[in-house]
């Protein structure tokens, strides 16, 4: 029998060293961390109605900037111009979402993302 007390020659944790885990899962929080905020700096660009509306949103799904072309504000047709920006916005909003999966992705831990 073990004077260690446990299972003999499980070696603990099934012959896993946990000060090798706990090593693995601080590295893993530390780039996770490090990806998120690499996320957080980036900008994302969508355009719509040709070029006429233009979005700008940061990684954390900050709306940065947006550009209407004058051509495109007709007061007789407002639908349509809100409809480009609406267009535009989810479009920036959906690209930093795909980054942020993707970065997120390489990570492999089920029910993050």
């Amino acid at each position: 029998m073990s004077k260690r007390g446990g299972f003999p020659g499980m070696g603990g944790f099934g012959g896993m060293n946990i000060n090798n885990l706990m090593k693995q899962a601080k590295k893993m929080q530390e780039d996770l961390e490090k990806s998120q905020a690499e996320i957080a700096v980036k900008e994302f660009d969508a355009t719509a109605g040709g070029g006429a509306v233009s979005v700008k949103v940061s990684g954390e799904k900050v709306v940065k900037e947006i550009i209407i072309k004058p051509e495109v504000v007709d007061p007789d047709d407002v639908e349509m111009l809100q409809d480009l920006i609406l267009t535009c916005v989810n479009e920036a909003l959906k690209k930093a979402d795909s980054a942020q999966a993707a970065s997120m992705g390489k990570f492999n831990i089920p029910g993050i993302m």
